[in-house]
């Protein structure tokens, strides 16, 4: 039977329950990060966590657990589930709304097997669309990582509609962001152009992976807005 682990324990899954009064079920105010492991070890878990810890200051999101805490959390759930190569999903609330005002976070950790894109994504690449719906600079949720998921979905809805695997974003400025579940990055006269954070855009993983290959491999690198033209 599937283990989560849930607030301190790792359980069967159809035993986890989270009350109705959580902040994320009423209110959408909630953090996320989607996680690989491969071999049995996350990738880059330091950056997903340092992600987590940084939106939860800044949108005031009670953690009550240290990066420790949920490192040895993440190894028990996959000893748990005998899993090696997985997909891990983290969820951290406010947990249930309190009469005094009074976060107590709820943390939710699932594990999955790994179901990789298929081979024709890298042989072949995808197809796109551009999404109507904008991103607003002045959204104090944009640039994280929330739960507050709906838009994102309802464009890569659209897009998969359309036979495309992403939607790509522009601000209402705009200004090129991102997709819906990715970052993006051109290459334009051997050089890796990539939106700044500031657009805003997630500080993606994949992303913060990308930039340290360049500059490993000294790829020159343009951290600059962009626009529709660019993309032609």
């Amino acid at each position: 039977m599937e283990k989560v682990f849930l607030n301190g324990d790792i359980i069967d899954a159809q035993a986890a329950l989270i009350p109705i009064t959580d902040s994320s079920f009423l209110y959408g105010i909630g953090l996320f990060e989607t996680m690989r492991a491969v071999g049995g070890r996350v990738f880059r878990l330091a950056d997903h966590l340092a992600r987590l810890n940084a939106s939860a200051k800044a949108l005031a999101i009670c953690n009550r657990y240290t990066d420790e805490d949920i490192a040895a959390a993440v190894d028990g759930l996959l000893q748990a589930n005998e899993l090696s190569d997985a997909r891990l999903r983290l969820s951290l609330t406010n947990g249930p709304i309190q009469s005094d005002g009074v976060a107590a976070s709820t943390l939710l950790i699932t594990a999955a097997p790994l179901t990789p894109y298929p081979k024709a994504y890298y042989d072949k690449g995808v197809r796109v669309i551009l999404t109507d719906y904008r991103q607003n600079p002045k959204d104090p949720f944009a640039g994280h990582k929330t739960t507050c998921y709906g838009p994102r979905l309802t464009a890569l809805r659209d897009a998969h509609e359309k036979l495309a695997a992403e939607a790509l974003w522009f601000t209402t400025e705009n200004a090129l962001a991102e997709g819906c579940v990715s970052n993006v990055f051109l290459v334009r006269e051997g050089k890796l152009h990539t939106p700044p954070l500031e657009t805003p855009v997630l500080n993606g993983i994949a992303r913060k992976t990308v930039l340290d290959i360049a500059a490993e491999e000294n790829v020159a690198v343009a951290e600059t807005s962009l626009r529709i033209d660019d993309l032609l």
